[in-house]
């Protein structure tokens, strides 16, 4: 035997002895089972297949080599291997035991299942052969059963169509009020009545019927219809309006005014209706009374609107204006439209020049203090007209402005000082506040407030009216009817409009330039409102989308021919005798003027696109805020400069020339103190640079050309014109009676004829054809009788005035004074004091009393 440590020839180690391999078997009994144990019985032939002799022939074999394998194995081993085998053995003949008992009682089981399988089906057969007959008779007999019920209900319900107008007649008859889902519901049954018989029984006497009452009941509808937007559809409020249309202007986040133009049930129903009406009714006679209704509400809301202005004003005593912060507990605090604060005063300005203007009347001059005016911050002192045509300011009073009833106030609109005095035209001064021209032009302001709110009014309605008809009528008629439903109160605001463009018209032909102030804030809000009024009036016919942008454009075109008359009226200004002022002070012209550019300052845009719509060129097609800018610049400057040449005509009124040099000295002072203290000299400067220097440069000119009017007094003790004497000799009587005559009795030759008003004049050189030395006169009566002249005259502005009395005391007193030094020691007289009236201090005093009457 070899050992375990040789290898095979494949190299593998040998398997131990003791394995048991399948491929020891002989190659010719791949299949045979090993041999069974000697006296194993016959249980060791269980799982071997085969027939007997086969068996035995593989027990011989297996035998055989269970003894060589035992043969090889050591006799320690093989017992107790033997003894192993033989417990394991022992143990698969157990389970062997086990599994064919189990074999044999699932044998038995089987067989037993398979008897009480047939035995089931056979019955089953039975079973099936004898219900199938019976289950088909009871299918037939239910499909029977269902045939009759459903020939029952379609007879039921044929017949119910025969009853339909028996069972509605009532309900129809008294009308859909209270009960419009009942009313409704009956109306769909007698409307399938209809369609039956129109199908199945045309010539039959119940479709008439039934088709008769269909018609009453569609009526009835239309008639709740009516009777519901009659009785339920208000007016909306004229505060409630006021509220929708401050809610834009308002800083402040607010909820937005709810505006319930019906109460929601009555809503509800008026929407059932209206579907009902189209799906079936086939009528659109409801559309028509529901915007002949609505139409009508929205044209009685905004007339509520407008009549409320009127008695607000009316109650208050004064008109409401968006130019004054006004509230009322009926009047939402609204940012209104912005219009300035003096427009009502320059309307009766304007109106007052151009009335003046036209009748022919001469204006006076007188003042008539007004006590409490508003504009003032401290009371007024009460103080008697002045006959000389000028008021000065009290003394110990604020410095103040002399006006004449040109000014009219001016002063407090334009240069911006303090002042003592308001004064009227005498033609004014009996109407208050609420006199005739007061009081028209109070109901002006109204009425131009009130259309321009009732424009915001109308766009808010017509869009809540828009929201409120697109719930009520069908999409593909809205935008007709809602064309319709506006069309009367849209018609009332474009004929409002274009009454105000005829009434301007008229104004301006008459040369009333005030009618122009109320275009101004109507055309920027109608302007501002346009993009609104686009989308409100989107599709809508074109006609009534041109509305607006027509009178827009007639506006522009009025308004510019307003800007145009009110320039060459300024140039062109025939009044030169009448309404001058005897003082010299403002005209009413350059007043009027002023105050007109003044409220273009809140209207710049306006009048520039008013004046770019008269424009042919090009650029004025699609004109910018910077060209329209500059041609207002451009009409301001004109308006200017044909003021100036006015005045300088009206100068020559004048027969002294130097009451004309302080004519136009107040006039262009005023006319630059107006320019500095608003927007003007911004606006004038972006066409003239120049423009504040000129008008410096013409004052300084006139004040040196009054100036001129104390030579003819200081010539006298001038001493180029005296003779030298020697200091302590005596004088002779000639020398003598020559001081005297200085003092006294002037010797210069008599005065030249003064020019006729027709003269034309041409400067400061035409002085010399005035008279100097009024003949008959010396130092003394020279200095009197100017400074009497001249103390009537009147220089508003208390820094000019200050400073040419200055000016003048200065020249006066030094000449005076070295006069006195060299002559008043010298004893030319026994009476000094009859010729030395007055000390230079005194002459001082009376120089600082000159334009003021109350000194």
């Amino acid at each position: 035997m070899a050992t375990h440590s040789s290898r095979t020839q494949d190299g593998r180690p040998p398997r131990p002895a003791t394995d048991f391999r399948a491929d020891a078997l002989p190659p010719d009994a791949p299949n045979r089972a090993p041999p069974a144990r000697p006296g194993a019985g016959p249980r060791a032939e269980v799982g071997v297949t085969g027939t007997g002799a086969e068996r035995a022939l593989r027990d011989q074999v297996l035998g055989s080599e269970y003894r060589r394998v035992e043969a090889m194995i050591p006799p320690q081993e093989a017992s107790a291997r033997r003894r192993e085998i033989e417990d394991k053995l022992k143990q698969e003949e157990e389970t062997l035991s086990f599994i064919r008992d189990s074999l044999e009682k699932s044998d038995q089981l089987t067989k037993n299942m398979v008897s009480i399988l047939s035995s089931f089906e056979s019955r089953l057969m039975k079973l099936e052969n004898s219900i199938i007959p019976v289950h088909k008779q009871t299918e037939n007999l239910q499909r029977l059963q269902e045939n009759v019920e459903k020939t029952l209900s379609c007879l039921d319900h044929v017949i119910s169509y025969y009853h339909v107008a028996t069972d509605t007649e009532k309900i129809i008859r008294e009308g859909p009020t209270g009960r419009l889902e009942e009313y409704l519901g009956s109306m769909a049954k007698i409307q399938k009545a209809v369609e039956y018989f129109q199908d199945n029984s045309p010539d039959s006497p119940e479709l008439n019927k039934v088709k008769l009452l269909f018609e009453r009941g569609k009526e009835s509808l239309e008639s709740e219809f009516r009777s519901l937007m009659s009785r339920h559809s208000k007016v909306v409020s004229p505060v409630l309006i006021l509220d929708l249309i401050s809610g834009e202007d308002e800083l402040e986040v607010q909820d937005e005014v709810p505006l319930e133009h019906l109460p929601e049930g009555v809503l509800q129903d008026v929407i059932r209706i209206s579907r009902w009406l189209v799906e079936y009714g086939r009528n659109q006679d409801f559309m028509n009374v529901y915007y002949q209704i609505r139409s009508s509400q929205l044209d009685r809301s905004i007339k509520g609107l407008r009549e409320h202005f009127r008695k607000s004003s009316s109650s208050s005593g004064v008109p409401y204006s968006p130019a004054i912060p006004n509230k009322r507990k009926d009047t939402p605090t609204k940012k209104p439209v912005k219009r300035p604060g003096t427009i009502r005063k320059a309307q009766n300005l304007l109106k007052q020049y151009s009335q003046h203007g036209l009748d022919g009347k001469k204006g006076g001059s007188n003042l008539i203090p007004l006590e409490g005016n508003p504009l003032c911050s401290s009371p007024v002192p009460s103080s008697p007209p002045c006959s000389e045509g000028f008021s000065p300011a009290p003394r110990g009073s604020p410095p103040g402005l002399w006006v004449n009833a040109a000014c009219v106030c001016a002063a407090d609109v334009s240069l911006g000082h303090e002042h003592d005095f308001r004064v009227k035209h005498p033609s004014e001064a009996p109407n208050d506040k609420h006199g005739p021209l007061a009081g028209r032009d109070d109901m002006l302001d109204v009425e131009t407030d009130a259309y321009i709110h009732c424009v915001s009014a109308f766009v808010k309605l017509a869009q809540s009216e828009y929201q409120l008809l697109a719930d009520v009528i069908p999409e593909h008629h809205q935008k007709k009817t809602f064309d319709s439903l506006i069309q009367d109160a849209l018609d009332g605001l474009m004929l409002e409009g274009e009454n105000i463009v005829s009434a301007a018209r008229k104004a301006i032909i008459r040369h009333d330039f005030s009618a122009v102030l109320t275009v101004f804030p109507v055309l920027r809000h109608l302007k501002q409102t346009k993009p609104e009024f686009d989308q409100v009036l989107q599709g809508t016919a074109a006609s009534t989308k041109n509305k607006l942008p027509t009178l827009i454009t007639s506006m522009e075109t009025v308004g510019a021919k307003a800007l145009e008359d009110f320039a060459d009226n300024i140039k062109n200004d025939p009044d030169k005798e009448y309404n001058m002022p005897k003082d010299g002070t403002v005209h009413e012209l350059t007043s009027n003027a002023i105050l007109f550019l003044q409220q273009l300052l809140d209207f710049q845009e306006t009048a520039g696109a008013m004046l770019a719509s008269q424009e042919t060129s090009s650029s004025a097609t699609s004109y910018s805020s910077e060209f329209s800018k500059r041609l207002l610049s451009t009409y301001i400057c004109k308006v200017l400069g044909n003021l100036q040449l006015n005045l300088l005509s009206k100068s020559k009124v004048y027969e002294d020339p130097a009451l004309s040099a302080i004519f136009l000295h107040n006039n262009y002072n005023y006319i630059l103190k107006a320019l500095e203290k608003s927007e003007l000299i911004q606006l004038v400067a972006v066409t003239q640079k120049t423009a504040e220097r000129s008008y410096r440069e013409h004052i300084e000119q006139q004040i040196q050309t009054y100036q001129r009017s104390w030579i003819k007094v200081t010539d006298y003790i001038l001493e180029k014109n005296l003779p030298v004497f020697q200091p302590g000799v005596k004088l002779r009587d000639k020398e003598r009676q020559m001081i005297k005559e200085r003092f006294k009795v002037s010797s210069a030759p008599p005065c030249p004829p003064p020019l006729s008003p027709a003269a034309v004049w041409t400067g400061p050189q035409h002085l010399g054809r005035f008279c100097f030395h009024p003949g008959g006169q010396g130092f003394n009566d020279g200095l009197e009788e100017l400074c009497k002249i001249q103390k009537a005259w009147a220089i508003p502005d208390t820094e000019q005035r200050d400073k040419i009395r200055q000016a003048q005391k200065n020249i006066v007193k030094e000449t005076y004074g070295a006069f006195l030094h060299r002559y008043g020691s010298v004893p030319f007289t026994k009476n000094p004091e009859k010729y030395i009236k007055y000390r230079v201090e005194q002459v001082g005093d009376m120089i600082d009393r000159l334009f003021d009457t109350s000194a």
